[in-house]
């Protein structure tokens, strides 16, 4: 997909960089994880922003194609085959954070996936770059952020036009965005697989493409 950095604005509103954000392991390589339940959101919110504020930053961020042990904690993760693989990047903030759309977009559709786990709020964007289709999915919304819109809505380039979510309301996580970039969606509405099983990676590699560079800029 031929989209460059200098197409987009920053979804926080500013880029993620060294200096104001921290990588965020949460595959089975991070051992801290075994110190608490993650099953209580409590518990795993206090893990998150305390690692961040003890390495000073306001952002913790990471996890595209990540195999992750975190999705143990929910149901909704472990029907057949477990789904631990994961297709987007997350971007761990305080709650009620504003975010901004990229490009010009419409709303593609929206939901509130409110299965313990799962996405919570959610809003898709659909975008068209230099006659380019494809799409933004931002999940663990607040519910304020699903109120008021429609289907076909339009939205400007740094428009800001949602807000990252509290728990519980926001599938029961600790404050984050989960921004995925979609180039097929299979005909779903305000929901797409943001984890995949193992079998599946290969599949999902093909229509979802890493989207640090709408996140990041060293």
């Amino acid at each position: 997909m031929n989209i460059n950095q200098e197409d987009v604005s920053p979804i926080m509103g500013k880029w993620l960089n060294k200096s104001n954000s921290e990588l965020l392991d949460f595959s089975d390589r991070n051992k801290d994880l075994l110190r608490f339940d993650l099953k209580s959101t409590k518990d795993f919110d206090q893990y998150v922003f305390d690692y961040l504020k003890m390495k000073e930053k306001q952002y913790g961020h990471g996890g595209f194609l990540e195999n992750r042990t975190i999705y143990q904690r929910s149901a909704h993760f472990q029907k057949g085959e477990s789904r631990c693989m994961h297709l987007g990047v997350d971007v761990w903030c305080e709650a009620h954070h504003p975010l901004y759309a990229p490009t010009e977009a419409i709303i593609h559709s929206f939901a509130n996936n409110n299965n313990f786990g799962d996405y919570g709020p959610t809003i898709i964007l659909e975008h068209n770059i230099n006659h380019v289709q494809f799409y933004t999915l931002y999940g663990h919304l607040s519910l304020k952020s699903i109120e008021n819109i429609k289907e076909g809505q339009l939205i400007k380039k740094g428009e800001k036009f949602c807000e990252v979510g509290p728990y519980p309301e926001n599938g029961d996580w600790p404050p984050h965005l989960h921004f995925q970039l979609i180039t097929d969606m299979k005909d779903k509405l305000g929901d797409f697989p943001g984890v995949c099983a193992p079998s599946e990676l290969n599949e999902f590699k093909r229509i979802c493409l890493d989207p640090n560079f709408m996140i990041l800029k060293e």
